[in-house]
């Protein structure tokens, strides 16, 4: 049975966890290229981006980095260096291919800022579904721990996301999100929990 609430102390008692697979940087086209190749194949896939934060009222930054991954591995794609390829907007459009996150809306709406033609399809938000299902707490922290039974570190949420080279913390913390919210959502499916909501995903 997975539990549906969590405290932070219960939290913070499990062990820490992280993606342990590959971690692809996508920097160029033959990078891109690859990652699409790769990517084009999952009917599921974990999302998330991050942001450069600003400690300055009304300053907001554009997105720089978009994460997408699969079970085996992740993909860091750096949207300051080379903007928001047409490649990975068909992906992000695409009916047939699932993109698990959580909170999605402003993310979306940070990718739609770079691209105003971007219209995303298919997305599955872990936060606004399974409040549906009886779920008190949401977010990648909280549900990997109730469901992954691991921690994860947040440590690097508010470092800079387009310094020249991200550190190697950097790159597992991105991926470790995106790859969570695909595990969080592979474990529930396996229990039984997402039928109803993946049938309404389908319509």
């Amino acid at each position: 049975m997975i539990q549906k609430r969590i405290t932070k102390p219960e939290v913070n008692e499990l062990p820490l966890g992280q993606f342990e697979g590959p971690i692809e940087l996508v920097e160029t086209s033959n990078q891109l290229f690859e990652a699409v190749k790769e990517l084009s194949k999952e009917k599921f896939i974990g999302f998330d981006t991050e942001t450069r934060p600003s400690f300055k009222k009304g300053v907001i930054h554009e997105v720089a980095l978009l994460q997408l991954a699969t079970e085996e591995r992740a993909f860091l794609f750096r949207l300051n260096q080379m903007g928001f390829p047409e490649q990975i907007r068909q992906i992000l459009e695409d009916r047939s291919i699932v993109k698990i996150g959580a909170a999605v809306r402003d993310d979306l709406k940070a990718l739609k800022k770079l691209k105003p033609q971007f219209h995303p399809n298919a997305f599955f938000d872990l936060n606004e579904e399974l409040k549906k299902i009886g779920f008190h707490n949401v977010g990648v922290r909280n549900l990997s721990a109730m469901v992954l039974k691991i921690r994860i570190s947040k440590s690097e949420q508010v470092s800079n996301w387009e310094a020249e080279k991200l550190s190697k913390k950097q790159e597992v913390y991105a991926a470790t999100d995106a790859w969570a919210c695909l595990e969080v959502f592979y474990a529930l499916r396996a229990e039984g929990y997402l039928e109803e909501l993946l049938h309404d995903l389908k319509k």
